[in-house]
């Protein structure tokens, strides 16, 4: 007798054993995307580097901050954006999203994506944890223009919070820690761009000034 209708067959032997070697196991729901190298799910947070590592890793690109982000779609592309451009993403509470919300790890997180990313209890953390690090704002209230930065693999480029019912923390992007205030062009009268689209934007224009560096 036949099978019926929309019934799977069962894996191959062979198959179960490839998941249960560097592959994510054939029986977890789609959400449990952070795994260690045999497929196994881990903690987020245990995945993540310490303030203290990020400080002294030697990096190709400047380090990416997203102060108090609040959609997790955003923060999940932007950790896929520093994992295929050797970038460390710094993220600083408060957050809007749980970091086990199922929109973040729809991503396409795994446990090498979240191995560059930092968070941060408030903003005098990240501070403190790099003091030697130029801090390049990135607002619409800035006059100069991204491209007109000379970027070095130490800065930290700072994107606020997405547009909502908070207002911009003005005290973040415009205080004494920060360096350069900086803008993308756009038409007017138009709406932002997406973060992480801004911030990719950003990113490959600092990796192209450093020649694309650890590229290829």
């Amino acid at each position: 007798m036949g099978q019926a209708d929309g019934a799977q067959k069962p894996a191959a032997p062979e198959i179960e054993a490839m998941y249960e070697y560097g592959y994510r196991k054939s029986n977890y729901g789609p959400d449990e995307l952070v795994t260690d190298a045999h497929g196994n799910p881990i903690s987020v947070i245990d995945a993540m580097m310490s303030a203290s590592e990020a400080g002294q890793t030697e990096t190709v690109t400047p380090h990416l901050c997203y102060y108090s982000p609040r959609i997790p779609g955003n923060t999940g592309s932007a950790i896929r954006l520093c994992a295929v451009t050797g970038t460390i993403l710094h993220l600083v509470e408060p957050l809007g999203f749980n970091l086990k919300d199922t929109k973040l790890r729809r991503a396409g997180l795994d446990y090498h994506d979240m191995a560059h990313v930092v968070l941060h209890p408030d903003f005098d953390d990240l501070v403190n944890s790099m003091p030697d690090s130029r801090i390049i704002a990135f607002t619409a209230h800035a006059t100069k223009l991204y491209t007109e930065v000379e970027y070095k693999p130490t800065d930290i480029l700072l994107f606020g919070p997405e547009p909502g019912d908070i207002p911009d923390p003005m005290d973040i992007m415009e205080g004494p820690h920060v360096a350069e205030q900086v803008r993308l062009p756009m038409r007017p009268s138009l709406r932002s761009l997406n973060l992480t689209n801004c911030a990719s934007i950003a990113i490959y224009e600092a990796w192209r000034q450093l020649n694309f560096a650890g590229g290829r």
